[in-house]
């Protein structure tokens, strides 16, 4: 029997109820609240608190917010050159030849080697102003987000099932419905949880990011990274403290509005015939579904969207064999132009380096590449062999997922910085060898992009096949082998390559360490690019960087990038 609704009843549907209000209030009142703290980015630099830090803690629900805003400024800037940058990468042959090794050569480079050569173009923006330094602290967090999501998108598009793709060239879709309704879809999953990674790389080094230097110059933008720093300069455990609070709560808070909702909508792009085990909607996508207005302006800007998504611009087509065969000319003609643009920056460098260093300097900093390259290989081993079984746990039970997810997050961004205290103390205690002992502080950010890539990997994870192996009882180390490993293993890769780039990347941070009076030093290119950024010696700081980009090339050429290409040939699924 069809039910009959009343224009008076559909009008009730349509008005706003006592959850709207609820909903709208607390969204005007965070709108107002970053309006506020956010109009101390448009003073000048010789206004009075325009970059003055105090460590009462009364401010830091101030900073917390500029942090939190400059992040998620960054995060926007990421995701657009995911969505770019990682799709050319990942559709164009010749573009990748290009485009990847130049994404492997970023993210060595140092967040200190970013910030030394693009704070004077982002301060002559807005000359004398805030705001410039503002542009410079969200650029450099951005360096720490962007590159494990352009993987991410990068491998995920090289592994979309080939038979979804023959279904979209049999409904004759158009290369952009194509993108948005089967290639985006599948890659949403990947791209949440390194999201997430994301925002907890940025808090990683959020320290080294808002203490601008220019010259002589040296500016520290009030923010939690700023206030620990100034802590850990002054030796005030307690305010080391109050940042760590600070920070859990603000990382607890962004968890429950954004990531819990986006890891609960992930799930339904999962490839699979089967319906698999689900936690709990979280308690903010059912406070939405109990609004009114709220709830029909989310359906109106999904229906937008999916019109747009939709639109049939150029159809996809039909190539013949003669057609696909690339062409010898312009694979010959790319070469050329890659062989006389690399001709070009050597020759610039070396220029640059030669009368200002020697041999002997370029001999040194390669042996401590060498030593840093030994540390960052045995910190993955050990990575490797703790986070994959506990990441395919955690994957494969959403529920004990959740209730992991802002553990692994809040112990991702925790600072390096934060942990010299004990460290020096403990190794000075008992006259240990900084070579080793500071070592642990380099996986300390880094180990994070091999968990979250490999929960997201078995999160994906088909439940037809899991329904499969159990039926045939496959246990133990053949479900390992032949189920599960090859399953999440271009998950794995894409982790792998992020979390060994973070680790030369950390190195500057996690090579020298200070408390108080107290530095402790280990030898490697990261101590090394630090002392050269403090001494303001800029043929060192190019040199280190230039063979930290080397030691990553070579390291991503010889053991990742064929990795790669064995997942996306032989362990695709579909």
């Amino acid at each position: 029997m069809t039910s009959i609704t009343f224009p008076a009843a559909a009008l009730g549907r349509r008005l706003p109820n006592l959850w709207d209000l609820v909903a709208i209030l607390a969204v005007f009142g965070g709108l107002v609240g970053i309006a506020h703290v956010a109009s101390g980015t448009l003073l000048k630099l010789t206004a009075p608190q325009a970059v003055a830090v105090s460590l009462d803690p009364a401010y830091l629900p101030g900073y917390a917010v500029r942090t939190t805003l400059r992040m998620f400024a960054a995060l926007s800037a990421s995701l657009v050159f995911t969505f770019t940058y990682g799709t050319a990468a990942a559709k164009s042959r010749r573009a990748s030849v290009v485009l990847v090794p130049v994404l492997d050569i970023l993210q060595s480079v140092p967040i200190l080697g970013f910030l030394t050569f693009t704070v004077v173009f982002f301060m002559n923006l807005f000359p004398g102003r805030v705001m410039g330094l503002e542009l410079a602290a969200i650029f450099a967090i951005f360096t720490s987000q962007a590159w494990n999501m352009a993987f991410s998108m990068y491998q995920s598009l090289r592994t979309v099932p080939a038979d979804l793709t023959e279904a979209a060239r049999s409904f004759r879709m158009s290369a952009w419905q194509k993108f948005w309704r089967l290639e985006v879809p599948f890659a949403v999953p990947g791209l949440v949880w390194n999201t997430m990674m994301s925002m907890s790389g940025g808090w990683f080094f959020v320290v080294a990011s808002e203490a601008i230097s220019v010259g002589n110059n040296t500016w520290k933008l009030p923010g939690i990274g700023s206030y620990v720093a100034l802590a850990l300069e002054k030796s005030d455990i307690r305010a080391v403290c109050y940042a760590i609070c600070a920070m859990l709560v603000v990382i607890l808070l962004y968890d429950q509005l954004l990531f819990r909702p986006l890891v609960a909508w992930s799930t339904k792009f999962r490839f699979e015939t089967t319906a698999a085990a689900t936690a709990e909607d979280p308690w903010l996508l059912k406070l939405l579904r109990r609004t009114r207005l709220l709830r029909l302006g989310g359906e109106a800007i999904s229906d937008a969207l999916g019109r747009v998504g939709g639109l049939r611009l150029p159809v996809l087509p039909r190539q013949s064999m003669a057609q696909r065969r690339p062409s010898r000319i312009v694979d010959v003609l790319l070469v050329v132009v890659l062989v006389i643009g690399l001709a070009f920056a050597a020759r610039r460098i070396v220029e640059f380096l030669s009368g200002q260093l020697t041999w002997a300097e370029f001999g040194h900093v390669a042996v401590l590449g060498c030593y840093t390259l030994i540390r960052v290989m045995v910190l993955m081993a050990v990575a490797s062999l703790i986070w994959v079984p506990i990441g395919v746990w955690l994957g494969l039970r959403p529920l004990w997922a959740r209730r992991a997810q802002p553990i692994a997050q809040f112990l991702a961004a925790f600072p390096a910085n934060l942990l010299f205290p004990p460290f020096v103390l403990f190794i000075v205690r008992f006259h240990l060898n900084p070579d080793i002992w500071l070592t642990p502080l380099m996986v300390l950010g880094t180990q994070w992009y091999i968990l979250f890539n490999v929960v997201a990997g078995a999160a994906a994870f088909p439940g037809d096949l899991q329904e499969a192996a159990k039926d045939f009882h496959v246990r133990g180390w053949l479900w390992w082998r032949k189920v599960i490993l090859p399953g999440i293993f271009a998950y794995y890769v894409t982790g792998a390559i992020t979390a060994s780039g973070g680790s030369w990347n950390a190195a500057i941070v996690a090579e020298v360490a200070t408390w108080g009076n107290t530095t402790l030093t280990a030898q490697g290119i990261g101590a090394y690019i630090a002392d050269a950024t403090n001494r303001g010696n800029m043929a060192q700081v190019m040199i280190g960087v230039v063979v930290m980009s080397a030691f990553v090339l070579m390291f991503n050429r010889l053991l990742w990038r064929p990795m790669y290409e064995y997942a996306s040939r032989h362990l695709t699924l579909g």
